[in-house]
């Protein structure tokens, strides 16, 4: 039995406690939407330095697969921005953007994923 001056204060310590739980939920719901961003964006990369890196592709043939890749995973990369260079020997490509905010207004964290390779190219076997 609760004795008259403590009367409250289990309301009291719910008041308090709350907010901090709430806090605590929101954070793991956010950093769970990053973390997706995040994963999105490294497999368009990885998709994008594929096509760019097969014989006879281009950097832009890499940028246009990451780019559909992004447009058919729906919006976990909010803003995003492609960038892929090919030279003679490597490719890179570059995922930039932020994901999905819990608070309407502000930015969602910063994704940035790179995924660089060799470029295909044939070789002669050397007789033994």
């Amino acid at each position: 039995m609760v004795s008259g001056d403590e009367r409250g204060s289990t309301s009291l310590e719910l008041v308090v406690v709350f907010p901090a739980v709430l806090l605590i939920i929101f954070g793991l719901v956010q950093g769970a939407l990053w973390y997706h961003a995040r994963d999105v964006a490294r497999a368009a990369a990885a998709g994008g330095a594929a096509a760019a890196r097969a014989e006879g592709s281009s950097a832009d043939d890499g940028r246009l697969e990451a780019t559909s890749f992004l447009s058919a995973n729906g919006d976990a990369v909010l803003n995003a921005q492609v960038d892929a260079r090919r030279d003679a020997t490597r490719v890179e490509v570059v995922v930039i953007g932020h994901s999905v905010s819990l608070l309407p207004g502000v930015p969602g964290p910063a994704v940035r994923e790179s995924v660089t390779g060799p470029v295909e190219r044939f070789t002669s076997r050397s007789a033994p």
